[in-house]
């Protein structure tokens, strides 16, 4: 069966990959791509700028699962997908990036929307390629797919030149993938649990680590019934947030510059950590060396390499999170560890996560609470950068896995709101919810005009605070008030900008139009919802650890 290249690589994707949707927008080195998509029933949805294709595609993915699609032109295209990779890349997201380049015989001289994208984009992907022999066109899409969502999963990209899209091959996929060098190792050595076993035998003030490979591994069923046989209890990292419902008697909430007092004094009195698909960041850990003083670790992970990389490690085990789980069920003995309990349940009672209250302003973390409350914690949340971010993970309690999505390595503002269009599209039976603040929402604004095309009702709560909040609490707090560059005092009106775009707006400025405002937006199914909420400008978010310092500095308030 003859078809253009174009016409094979829709057909796979649909076929053998099951891909129901893509994410992007057209140009001229892509044009080959798009007719052969014309006659398709693959569903592209148009995005208003290509880092919204990526983004979009990344909250597909972690939604669902699956792998997500974008699709963009050549030169600046492919350089605008550039930061939307870069923050799947560093949060471990299978995504699959197809780009356009110019011709084959015009590349390397300088042409017209002209970049070498696989050079620009190799330190961001897990693998890429220039595809310019028709004929691998059909192994290389097979490859990418493969690549993308196994092991430790994260964004491939194929650049393909306008010439090739347009090329004639026949449509023979390869019977299996073959690559030298990549097979990643799913099955826990035996000996090693078995040392993990009884390392967690003979500890006294064990707790469990739960970071985003537990979630990426669907192994969150597998490590509640792990938790619950030793008794002990488990936090997380933020991209582990949701791998244990945040209601469980075991959850003690997510560790690290901005999570739970106790939860952060818990791991660190701690005599044993069993870390579970974490990275061990610095804004997990703090200063290296004095975190954890008195704990042995043992590190289950399927990428070799972030063992022992940040912290060392006692016990290494390379595996797939959800297999090395079920494997270490079946021998780890039953604890009790009634002391430690004690203890973590002191600090839970000590150093709640609070706030201080005003009559006469709204208090941000009030607004997420109320959020969660109407929402009843059953919405997908979906959050920007900075403050907005921080209040949104430690106010609402989620329930499941894929339920909290948010840009945890890379620090993306603008990754929000377009990564709720993607959760939503995969969702529709599902309240999305954007919790941003005004500076972070305004980076990609421009989708709304892609969300109203596509009648999404997704709701953004836009905390507005009149200022880039994050840097400004630092600046507050390190640097003297000296406020300098951070302080958006001219703004857009945001209810008069949904309007605009085709969506809802609405302001709230006192605290008795909360609620109703909420319920509002919550009601409304035909199209995106902004609710501009004034806040107070000097909210600040606590904990706080400040940078490169330690867990016992921690700034409770």
């Amino acid at each position: 069966m003859q078809m253009t290249v174009a016409e094979a690589i829709i057909k796979y994707m649909q076929e053998e990959e099951g891909v129901e949707i893509l994410f992007g927008y057209p140009g001229g080195a892509v044009i080959g791509f798009y007719d052969a998509l014309y006659n398709s029933t693959l569903k592209h949805v148009l995005v208003r700028h290509e880092q919204g294709a990526a983004h979009a595609a990344d909250g597909y993915a972690r939604s669902t699962g699956k792998v997500g699609v974008c699709v963009a032109t050549s030169g600046p295209g492919a350089t605008n997908l550039v930061t939307g990779i870069a923050t799947a890349y560093m949060d471990s997201t299978p995504i699959v990036a197809i780009t356009g380049q110019v011709r084959t015989s015009a590349i390397g001289k300088d042409s017209f929307q002209e970049v070498d994208t696989r050079g620009i984009t190799m330190p961001i992907t897990k693998h890429n390629y220039l595809l310019k022999d028709p004929s691998e066109a059909l192994r290389i899409i097979k490859e990418a797919f493969y690549i993308a969502k196994t092991g430790r999963k994260g964004p491939v990209l194929i650049d393909i030149p306008a010439d090739v899209f347009s090329s004639k091959i026949e449509y023979s996929v390869p019977a299996k993938v073959e690559l030298l060098g990549y097979r990643p190792n799913c099955e826990p050595h035996p000996l090693q649990l078995r040392k993990a076993a009884q390392l967690i035998k003979e500890s006294e003030r064990p707790i469990i680590l739960a970071g985003g490979g537990v979630i990426s591994s669907d192994a969150s069923t597998e490590l509640i019934k792990f938790a619950e046989k030793i008794n002990t209890p488990v936090v997380t990292t933020l991209m582990g947030k949701g791998s244990i419902p945040e209601d469980h008697e075991l959850c003690c909430g997510f560790i690290g510059m901005h999570g739970a007092a106790y939860a952060n004094y818990a791991i660190n009195e701690s005599d044993l950590i069993i870390a579970i698909g974490v990275r061990f960041s610095d804004r997990s850990t703090g200063k290296v060396e004095t975190f954890a003083p008195h704990a042995k670790i043992i590190h289950i992970d399927i990428d070799p390499a972030e063992i022992g990389k940040n912290v060392s490690v006692d016990i290494p085990v390379v595996a797939d999170a959800k297999r090395a789980l079920e494997k270490l069920y079946e021998i780890v003995e039953p604890k009790d560890n009634p002391i430690w309990w004690e203890k973590i349940k002191e600090w839970k009672t000590k150093y709640p996560l609070r706030y201080r209250w005003y009559d006469d302003e709204i208090v941000p973390q009030y607004v997420i609470e109320k959020i969660y409350e109407k929402t009843k914690g059953e919405a997908i949340v979906v959050t920007e950068v900075g403050q907005n971010q921080m209040w949104a993970a430690q106010f609402y309690k989620v329930k499941r896995p894929r339920q909290f999505i948010t840009s945890g390595g890379l620090g993306t503002m603008g990754f929000g709101f377009p990564a709720s269009i993607g959760a939503k599209i995969a969702n529709k039976d599902k309240i999305v919810i954007d919790i941003a603040g005004d500076g972070s929402i305004q980076m990609n604004i421009q989708e709304l005009a892609t969300a109203s095309a596509e009648k999404l009702p997704v709701k953004i709560f836009v905390l507005n605070n009149s200022c880039l909040g994050m840097v400004r609490q630092w600046q507050e707090l390190f640097y003297s008030k000296r406020y300098a560059c951070t302080l958006l005092d001219v703004a857009p009106d945001f209810e008069k900008l949904a309007d605009a775009y085709g969506a809802y707006g609405r302001k709230v400025t006192k605290i008795d139009e909360l609620e109703d405002a909420i319920e509002w937006a919550l009601n409304i199914n035909d199209a995106p919802v902004i609710v501009d909420i004034k806040v107070k400008r000097e909210a600040n978010v606590f904990p706080m650890i400040p940078a490169g310092g330690s867990i016992d500095k921690m700034m409770i308030d």
